[in-house]
């Protein structure tokens, strides 16, 4: 049967007004102290001219423009001359030149996922507010996550709240603990697993700090009257795995298109890429949302995962486990047969079935499709976690075709074992059109998630890598397509 998809008119395009405060530091320490040094020679007149000509030109950008010049100057205080006290204007000033603005979708925004608002007060019957998270691409393609929030009425029509100007990210909490069980076993993953680490982990609690580990590191090291290059390299590496996990905090009443979450840890430092969001459903009925994403340093892509509860409190942490080494990870939003199930690609081809009893460990995986179509024999992957629906897991994938050409399919899995097949669409449900073939990377269209209102399917879409459309399908119809054409 032939699939009526419904495209919408609106398109997210990426915006490069809406700009982020960035710390701005040299490497060079003595160029630090040079700068510093030439504020310094400004007298009280040229400083407050100074001050008055930065808040006039940037202050309507930003929310609390003066707390994050402060920050800044935080960052450089130990290279200020000893003894000297500043001004309110001249810390202000002296953090101004060490800020600079970054315009966090100026390349592109594009990869959205979408999962319903934890807020759904205030709606009339049928409608459904949601988050959306989108891929945010900037200067030196470092990627990002920024979100936006909408309705869909009865009819799923599609109501996009306007998005703030301001863009405000998140502090790190320097509390945040680390569970010393799930530590040791990925250290030993890590080949790190040695008389030095355990000398160092031993006395930490089984809930610790970030803190509480470098002063056992300090402690250890400062035990040893020489400390071998091998065991530096495993103390750097200790670190490396703890800012690798970490937790991040939105100030209170920041609209959720304000915030953004940029990359802060050595293993994201050219980017967080294509977050997979879903709606997770523990066995007591607790709700918490999980996003599987990749991190990206430049050269080695890590797997990780985010834990919130309200897009206000977020948790980073690595997966761990010789199955997750690569991209495209989406987890189910239950588990199945009381295990944690995840679909993955291993190989840059095919799909493949993960289970585990811990959802940040991922020992095993299961091939269970292959490319066999035209449309898809480059490569078959997920479009986001499975959607549960009474005749199975609808997954949607996509395929990578000739000319590299990325279309959007459907398949379906049986209920209580998806690792079986049950329904698939031998020809794409969305393909690029013309209108969507040009872009940073020409000829895509690919989503991280999708979600059902009303029996409508709402399907989120980059084009391109660029910017943001949506299209929708009656769920039931796609699900007797599925299953005819299997």
């Amino acid at each position: 049967m032939a699939l009526r998809i419904r495209r919408s008119s609106i398109v997210i395009s990426p915006d490069p007004s809406r700009v982020l405060l960035r710390p701005f530091i040299p490497a060079n320490e003595s160029r630090i102290r040079r700068i510093i040094e030439r504020v310094l020679s400004l007298s009280e007149t040229e400083i407050a001219a100074r001050h008055a000509s930065v808040m006039d030109d940037f202050s309507s950008r930003h929310v609390d423009i003066t707390r994050v010049l402060n920050r800044h100057f935080q960052l450089v205080r130990a290279w200020l001359p000893n003894g000297r006290k500043l001004s309110e204007k001249q810390k202000s000033v002296i953090g101004a030149y060490f800020t600079s603005e970054y315009s966090v979708e100026s390349a592109a925004i594009f990869n959205p996922s979408i999962v319903p608002h934890p807020d759904q007060s205030g709606l009339a019957a049928g409608a459904q507010r949601f988050v959306m998270s989108l891929r945010a691409t900037g200067e030196g393609h470092i990627s990002s996550l920024v979100f936006r929030t909408g309705i869909l009425d009865c009819s799923s029509n599609l109501s996009l709240d306007f998005p703030s100007k301001y863009v405000c990210s998140a502090l790190p909490r320097p509390e945040a603990v680390y569970d010393k069980k799930c530590f040791v076993l990925k250290l030993s993953e890590m080949r790190l697993d040695s008389d030095f680490s355990r000398k160092i982990m031993q006395p930490l609690a089984p809930l610790f700090t970030i803190a509480a580990l470098m002063e056992s590191l300090k402690t250890v090291t400062g035990n040893y009257r020489r400390v071998s290059q091998a065991d530096r390299l495993i103390s750097d590496k200790m670190l490396w795995l703890a800012c690798s996990n970490y937790e991040i905090v939105f100030a209170p009443g920041r609209p959720l298109s304000e915030r953004i979450v940029f990359p802060a840890s050595p293993s994201e430092q050219n980017g967080i890429e294509d977050a997979r969001f879903v709606l997770f459903t523990g066995d007591d009925g607790s709700r918490s949302y999980y996003a599987t994403y990749t991190a990206y340093d430049g050269k080695v892509i890590l797997p990780q995962i985010m834990e919130t509860a309200d897009f206000s409190h977020f948790k980073m942490i690595t997966l761990n486990g010789k199955a997750v080494e690569n991209k495209g990870m989406a987890l189910f939003p239950r588990k199945i047969n009381g295990k944690y199930a995840m679909l993955s690609r291993q190989d840059n081809e095919n799909l493949f079935l993960m289970y585990s009893d811990n959802i940040h460990f991922w020992q095993e995986a299961q091939l269970i499709g292959r490319p066999s179509h035209a449309w898809e024999f480059v490569q078959l992957g997920n479009c986001g976690s499975p959607i549960e629906t009474e005749a199975g897991w609808v997954v949607l994938t996509h395929g990578v075709g000739p000319m590299r050409t990325y279309c959007i399919g459907a398949l379906l899995l049986d209920l209580a074992d998806p690792s079986k097949i049950i329904g698939r669409l031998k020809t794409p449900l969305l393909e690029p059109l013309k209108t969507e073939r040009e872009g940073y990377v020409p000829n895509v269209v690919y989503t991280c998630g999708a979600m059902v209102n009303n029996d409508e399917l709402f399907i989120p879409y980059a084009m391109s890598d660029r910017s943001a459309g949506f299209a929708s399908v009656a769920l039931r119809n796609l699900i007797a397509a599925l299953k005819a054409q299997e």
